[in-house]
């Protein structure tokens, strides 16, 4: 089955490491303010989801959430979610690191777009 969001080795690794570190985290796609459009990563009880929030799928066990109105713009695209070096998102949890996670995309083809499952409405419970 086709999905919406992978991981490439590095980013499993350090989500790993992070995950050891500071227990349950989510990933969220922001929006563009403040540091772009980028994958930040943080404590899942810190940051609340709502309504206007999807989830696309998990990555290293982490769900990966982004806004309804920015999914419109991602949609025809797969994300892999990679790391570089550099600082991460102001608030993530990779900053420290010297490391921040990047999202690259592509264009799926028309077979995988057809086989792609729903996104879900954000578990407001997070």
């Amino acid at each position: 089955m086709a999905n919406r969001v992978s991981a490439s080795a590095q980013a499993l690794e350090l989500i790993a490491t992070l995950k050891a570190r500071h227990g349950d985290v989510i990933f969220h796609q922001s929006g563009g303010c403040c540091d772009g459009s980028a994958p930040m990563l943080f404590p899942r009880n810190e940051f609340p989801l709502g309504g206007a929030d999807v989830k696309l799928g998990e990555i290293g066990g982490v769900p990966f959430y982004m806004s309804k109105s920015q999914f419109t713009y991602w949609e025809h695209t797969h994300l892999t979610i990679d790391v570089v070096k550099g600082n991460g998102g102001m608030f993530s949890l990779e900053r420290p690191s010297g490391l921040r996670f990047l999202t690259r995309s592509r264009l799926y083809s028309e077979e995988e777009f057809a086989a792609l499952p729903p996104v879900q409405a954000a578990d407001q419970t997070c």
